[in-house]
């Protein structure tokens, strides 16, 4: 029985933290085996807001090691660059061409990081949920793991196959693969270390908001010593009027790999100046064997450059069968 295709996409802007990898990569590690994977890091999307030229190229190499160093097998996945594959801009264009303005203008992220950006806001910032689809459609993806914030450039995607069959397919042969959301189990929900009531996230301006899977021990330290905490005594879980304190407590939780109650057995009467270094030790320990692995995966300069030119031509072969098809159905001559 063929499995089905997941298509999941990182951006190289930032450096993947505790959040993302306890939010989701450790389960795609987990679940991999059940499916035909497509991980891709979407450089294209990165510059839809300013950026910098000169890390580029080095965020994207980060992204793709670090897939790998979390456990992302080649032998269920496969990893390539979203600008190495010429058909995402292609049929994106074609997509923007059966795309209503008003579509896109409604759309929550953009007028979030339109309000952000002002008069510098982009059109590549209003496309960016086409370009979306278009990722998505070239692989005709069954499942697409999506957070909150992606819900609505989902629907979006889903919107556009309904639109471009009915235009340029029949229902006995469609064109384009409708495809669905992937609701995992969900992952746990890692808060900012600066403010138990936000997400931690790449976007956050500062660095001392987050743990980076690539933070050196010592960097660890100094941003859990720094890490918000409250005067009260004793520490326990699930309080609302203690964010950070639930925050850490499951962070070790989760790193440690106990339950909660021994979880509450061992730390209910500790204060943050017990506690702090145990949860210290126990991320260093986590993301150690890491490390390990993404430095000897850079170390390999080669070896990198030819996973993702093999996963390059991979991707490129589903996504031109795409292509042509929806090019055909357009009117388009053959290539």
């Amino acid at each position: 029985m063929n499995k089905k295709r997941v298509l999941s996409g990182v951006q190289p802007t930032g450096n993947l933290h505790l959040g993302n990898y306890l939010g989701a990569i450790r389960n795609w590690v987990e679940s991999q085996e059940e499916y035909d994977n497509f991980f891709c890091v979407v450089d294209l999307h990165a510059i839809t807001v300013p950026h910098d030229p000169t890390t580029l190229a080095e965020d994207t190499y980060t992204i793709a090691a670090l897939y790998l160093a979390c456990g992302i097998s080649l032998e269920y996945s496969t990893i390539f660059v979203q600008s190495q594959i010429s058909a995402h801009c292609e049929l994106a264009w074609l997509l923007n061409c059966i795309t209503p303005l008003n579509w896109l203008e409604r759309m929550i992220q953009f007028k979030e990081k339109a309000i952000k950006q002002g008069e510098n806001v982009s059109v590549g910032l209003l496309d960016y949920p086409v370009l979306m689809a278009a990722d998505i459609l070239l692989y005709e993806a069954d499942l697409v793991p999506v957070g909150e914030d992606q819900k609505q450039h989902l629907e979006l995607t889903r919107d556009l196959v309904v639109r471009f069959n009915d235009k340029f397919a029949t229902p006995e042969a469609p064109v384009l693969k409708m495809p669905n959301p992937l609701i995992r189990e969900e992952g746990a929900r890692i808060m900012s270390i600066t403010d138990g009531t936000k997400k931690m996230s790449k976007s956050d301006p500062s660095d001392w908001s987050r743990i980076n899977l690539l933070d050196s021990p010592e960097l660890i330290e100094k941003k859990i010593k720094k890490a918000k905490t409250d005067p009260i005594k004793g520490l326990w879980f699930d309080d609302p009027e203690r964010p950070e304190c639930d925050n850490l407590l499951t962070l070790y939780r989760i790193l440690s790999q106990k339950s909660k109650t021994e979880v509450i057995n061992e730390c209910q009467d500790m204060g943050w100046g017990q506690f702090k270094p145990l949860l210290i030790e126990t991320i260093i320990e986590t993301l150690r064997p890491i490390q390990s692995k993404y430095y000897s995966i850079r170390a390999e300069q080669t070896y990198l450059d030819n996973i993702l030119k093999q996963g390059a031509t991979k991707a490129s072969t589903v996504a031109n069968q795409t292509l042509t098809k929806v090019k055909n159905a357009l009117g388009y001559l053959p290539s």
